[in-house]
């Protein structure tokens, strides 16, 4: 069975990184690029007229944005940003943007990144079973690969198709490309519970859980100070595992 041909277009106002990354891409059968923009306006005629299955964007471009471009069309296709700067990683994966590379392209990334546009492909980089407390997950953070211990991981919060992480030991987060029902299925059910449909806590990091009226219950997870309401759906579990 032949893979499935993704047509592409290219949007950066450099015509040196249009070249390469069309060069780039050469190497992919199932890519075919079958246009070239280098400002939004000329972007919006080509996504028009051709309707692409994916466009590669910039996000700097002459006066412009990336972000505007997509604002001002209302089009469907997956889109990849190439770009220079690394600021704008979680804006891009709030809007489901399906791969973030910088400049200069690399070709492993690049690889990554075509891989996706093949369904199977774009679950969350991991562990497809389930991982210990003690394990360390390799997973991209702001357009790059890194190691997140397990135990440090104190409450995972839902964002669409991608999820916040919130560490114990710091107090940034980050933003990842899975849902909470892929965590709930490779993480370690004795430790991490989900309290709502957008809510998982580690409850190794639980302060307390407050009663209170109409039988609910409120969870304070340390170094977050508004708590968290527990839903009916999910009350019973935690109160086993806290012994409420």
């Amino acid at each position: 069975m032949l893979n499935k041909k993704f047509s592409a277009i290219l949007v950066d106002d450099a015509p040196l990184i249009r070249a390469e990354l069309k060069l780039l891409l050469g190497e992919y059968p199932e890519i075919e690029v079958i246009g070239e923009a280098s400002s939004v306006d000329e972007a919006i005629v080509l996504l028009e007229s051709q309707k692409p299955d994916v466009i590669f964007l910039d996000i700097q471009l002459k006066g412009e944005t990336g972000f505007d471009l997509l604002e001002k069309t209302d089009i469907t296709f997956k889109v990849i940003f190439v770009t220079a700067y690394d600021q704008y990683a979680i804006r891009a994966f709030e809007i489901n943007a399906l791969d973030y590379l910088l400049k200069p392209i690399k070709k492993e990334r690049l690889s990554d990144a075509v891989k996706k546009l093949t369904p199977q492909e774009t679950e969350f980089l991991g562990p497809k079973e389930t991982v210990t407390y003690d394990d360390v997950i390799y997973l991209m953070i702001h357009s790059s690969f890194k190691f997140i211990k397990i135990k440090l991981v104190k409450c995972i919060i839902a964002a669409g198709k991608y999820s916040y992480i919130y560490y114990g030991d710091r107090k940034n987060k980050d933003l990842v490309s899975k849902t909470l029902l892929e965590w709930e299925n490779i993480l370690p059910s004795k430790y991490f519970v989900r309290i709502h449909r957008s809510t998982i806590i580690n409850f190794e990091h639980v302060e307390k859980v407050v009663k209170r009226k109409n039988y609910t219950h409120e969870v304070y997870v340390s170094g977050i100070e508004a708590p968290f309401i527990i839903s009916r759906r999910f009350a019973s579990k935690l109160k086993r595992l806290l012994c409420l």
